[in-house]
């Protein structure tokens, strides 16, 4: 898709500014609610597909029910499949540090999923003093940046996507207390997902890297050779020319294109408060260059 990003302050009259090179960008003009017009809502699609993710200060105004209604806007909301959804809401996932809600690793929302949400809508209650912020990677400009011998065994590689990994390696200084919580939510049903690594972005038709957290192995490597893999195609999507950092304020939302990011919620600020909500919205199976689909395999109870 050939995105002007200067159409993007016409239409509508909302404000697009640029926070990275490669990644992000700051809107204003806009007060978000579900009863925004269809031009308006088309010009934040907009923006979020060249942007990969884009952000909104000053919306105090939002609450539970505002976020459930915009979120309506933008596609099909979908629940966590494990985890509860906030009190009184239908599809709102409340991440609050006090109780595990600390995802500081690379991922891509949901992976372990075939239909992984194609977007997610964060909105900040509760933020700290100092510390917590979080950072995305565009993991589309990750694969144009490959040479072209990497990217020929990036297109050809298909890995395993899982929610039960191991939690304790990956959070080496959580209480066993957060251990057991991971394993009676965040695992309780185990999902694995075959996805290409490499897929074809449904609406820009970009290639894009899909790794992150989720990924257990490549399918038909070696134990050695997956993690060598996996860390060479990985470390092209985190470097820091792909990425974005934003510093949280109370009020903030963040959208962000889950089919081209990843991103890492840094945890830095200790014992603070930190609070987030976020709503999801459905994606499509993901799909190879060759147009094979991804491949779900049969949820199960550990």
């Amino acid at each position: 898709m050939s995105v002007n990003p200067k159409r993007l302050n016409v239409a509508s009259g909302i404000e697009v500014r640029r926070v990275a090179g490669r990644i992000g960008a700051e809107i204003g003009g806009v007060r978000l609610s579900g009863d925004l017009d269809a031009r308006t809502i088309g010009d934040i699609r907009y923006a979020l597909l060249h942007h990969k993710v884009i952000f909104f200060r000053g919306q105090q105004h939002l609450d539970d029910a505002d976020h459930e209604a915009f979120a309506e806007l933008l596609g099909t909301p979908a629940a966590h499949p494990t985890l509860a959804t906030a009190k009184g809401t239908s599809y709102i996932l409340e991440l609050d540090a006090a109780r595990g809600g600390r995802a500081n690793q690379w991922h891509t929302d949901v992976t372990f999923l075939d239909r992984y949400p194609a977007a997610s809508i964060l909105r900040a209650l509760v933020v700290p003093s100092y510390g917590g912020d979080t950072v995305w990677a565009n993991t589309a400009t990750a694969y144009n940046d490959l040479t072209a011998e990497l990217r020929d065994v990036a297109d050809r590689l298909w890995a395993v996507h899982s929610n039960a990994y191991d939690y304790a390696a990956v959070r080496p200084e959580s209480s066993a207390e957060d251990r057991q919580r991971f394993a009676q939510t965040f695992a309780s049903t185990v999902y694995e997902t075959e996805h290409p690594v490499v897929t074809v972005h449904p609406e820009t038709n970009e290639r894009t890297l899909l790794l992150g957290g989720f990924v257990q192995k490549l399918v038909g490597q070696s134990r050695d050779d997956s993690t060598h893999l996996y860390s060479l195609l990985q470390s092209r999507v985190t470097r820091l020319e792909n990425t974005v950092r934003w510093r949280w304020e109370a009020g903030d939302v963040a959208i962000w294109d889950n089919r081209a990011t990843q991103h890492y919620a840094i945890n830095d600020y200790g014992d603070q408060h930190r609070v987030m909500r976020r709503v999801t919205i459905e994606g499509d199976v993901a799909v190879s260059i060759d147009g094979r689909r991804s491949v779900s395999r049969v949820p199960r109870t550990p």
